[in-house]
């Protein structure tokens, strides 16, 4: 932005109304709808002049105007606190002033930058159009780079064999890998959730006006516009299944926020796991050693604390939370709007941040850096009494019971007992193979 237009306010007296009336959090509409306000605005000058609603010249520096909200260079320019009329028509009209400032004296706020459209079906449009930028090309590459360190790491530990734990208890034997595998799966799980949502999330309002009805709006207006942003982003701009439920609800945000709240539980059993199995490093499991990345005590020295996990399992809460609110806000849609569309952009978006930065940082600086520890892996899983439970078949689940109870209370290793039992060494070779007990069936 130019230095002049940084010291001055391009916005006009409803923006200025707003500012005044809606005191609230001090924070403005995330960026994102800011930036997805210019692009509709920005698409809807050039279709108008395309029909001929708008002088050809007009429309195009209307049009350039609203780019330069595209592309992040006013963002200051959106003052308006995010929790204010809950259909976002205070911060449509701030658009509207901005661009109307910047085109010039000829052109009206209203009536020339807002042509074809209403605060009701052009700032739901932005938000759904921010969600489903900021899914795709941030949230969605995150966890694939996170998918592929558990990966990655699934193959590098796929000979460490160690105690399988059910109840925070021993059990039967599995590989450091096996595990791994499983929480790729669960991030794997989560890309899938969110990409079935997208293309509700990219049905748009847009066109339906005030009510739904499409007042005041040419009937190619929406369609028009829909490919020109498809065409200009690479996203999948869709039409609404029906004009009302696309007015009224807010259904799509909805679902999305639920994907991301199972991402966010995913994300809390991984790390409070990797936690676990780094925890000591003498007197804890200890069976991984995670990246050593700053002092973890102010008076303990050489201290470490597993503190990208840490940041993981509180982001999960606040999106969670965020989620909770989300709920809230998809059911205020009354008759034709739902009126709580900020909040419901607010939470969304901070929700697809927060996500995308923690699973960066679970990536980069910490599974990337795991290392196993071999040895104190196998010998948990020599020292689990559960084992045991490959001599079922041979001699029973009593007795195998007896076995178990005599090495618990003796201290004695399990195949020592089972040997002074009576268990054959030909029986305690072939079930007490630990690696074979990970892969029962090949």
């Amino acid at each position: 932005m130019a230095s002049t237009e940084r010291e001055r306010e391009l916005w006009g007296g409803e923006t200025r109304k707003a500012v005044e009336n809606f005191p609230v959090s001090g924070r403005p509409i995330p960026y994102p709808v800011a930036r997805w306000l210019g692009r509709i605005k920005a698409a809807s000058a050039r279709v108008n002049g395309e029909l001929g609603l708008l002088d050809a010249e007009k429309a195009e520096r209307i049009a350039a105007a609203a780019d330069r909200i595209a592309a992040g260079e006013l963002d200051d320019q959106f003052p308006i606190d995010v929790f204010q009329t809950g259909s976002g028509t205070s911060s449509n009209m701030n658009a509207n002033e901005v661009i109307a400032t910047l085109a010039g004296d000829d052109v009206h706020a209203n009536d020339d930058v807002n042509m074809g459209q209403s605060s009701n079906d052009v700032f739901p449009s932005a938000v759904h159009l921010a969600a489903l930028d900021e899914l795709t090309n941030d949230l969605l590459p995150a966890l694939d780079g996170l998918a592929g360190a558990l990966e990655a790491k699934a193959r590098e530990f796929a000979d460490v064999v160690k105690s399988g734990r059910t109840h925070l208890m021993d059990a039967v034997p599995v590989t450091l890998g096996q595990e791994f595998g499983g929480y790729a799966a669960q991030v794997r799980q989560g890309i899938e959730r969110v990409r079935t949502a997208l293309p509700r999330v990219g049905q748009i309002p847009l066109g339906g006006t005030a009510v739904g009805t499409g007042l005041n709006t040419h009937p190619e207006f929406a369609a028009r516009v829909r490919a020109r942003l498809s065409e200009e982003t690479g996203l999948e701009v869709r039409p609404p299944a029906d004009p009302f439920e696309a007015q009224a609800a807010r259904d799509a945000l909805v679902e999305a926020s639920g994907a991301l709240k199972v991402g966010a539980v995913s994300l809390t059993k991984i790390a409070n796991d990797l936690r676990w199995l780094g925890s000591g490093p003498r007197a804890g499991l200890a069976e991984i050693m995670l990246p050593e990345l700053q002092k973890g005590s102010s008076i303990m020295p050489g201290k470490v604390n597993p503190v990208i996990p840490e940041v993981v399992t509180q982001v999960a809460a606040q999106v969670i939370g965020n989620d909770a609110a989300i709920t809230v806000g998809g059911m205020q849609g009354h008759f034709e709007l739902n009126v709580f569309v900020p909040l419901l952009a607010r939470n969304l978006l901070e929700s697809v941040e927060l996500l995308s930065s923690s699973a960066r940082l679970l990536d980069e600086k910490c599974v990337q850096g795991i290392e196993a520890n071999r040895d104190n892996a196998e010998r948990y899983a020599e020292l689990t009494l559960s084992a045991a439970t490959a001599l079922n078949p041979y001699i029973g689940y009593d007795k195998a019971s007896e076995i178990v109870k005599e090495a618990a209370s003796s201290g004695r290793p399990l195949r020592e007992v089972a040997r002074d039992a009576g268990v054959e060494e030909e029986t305690l070779d072939k079930a007490l193979d630990y690696r074979a007990m990970t892969r029962p069936h090949g």
